[in-house]
């Protein structure tokens, strides 16, 4: 039986900027107690996006997987404010622009 998820897809974490990027939002787990950590999935038709924003008190990433897109995108900010008040803000216009807010927490684990 086949179905959609069985096809591999063109999406591929392999690209050495990306790899960059990803150990530099990775980095800001060197304090766990200031650190905060948020996911929301979105939902559209049939695709889903991912929107997560991990930040601390040295500064912020943010991270969107958009099924659009080749490739995830990483943005690092100095002032953590900065990086949470542009996540709520494109929170808010993916929700206008259709996307349904699937969850919005801590990240899903297992």
């Amino acid at each position: 039986m086949s179905s959609e998820f069985d096809q591999l897809s063109d999406f591929e974490l392999d690209d050495e900027e990306f790899s960059d990027e990803l150990s530099e939002f990775e980095d800001f787990d060197a304090d766990l107690e200031n650190v905060l950590v948020r996911t929301a999935v979105l939902q559209k038709n049939n695709m889903v996006a991912l929107l997560c924003i991990k930040s601390a008190t040295a500064g912020a990433a943010i991270c969107r997987v958009d099924p659009r897109e080749n490739h995830p995108a990483v943005q690092l900010y100095d002032d953590p404010t900065a990086a949470l008040e542009w996540f709520t803000k494109s929170l808010s216009t993916s929700r206008k622009n259709g996307w349904r807010l699937v969850y919005d927490g801590l990240p899903l684990q297992g």
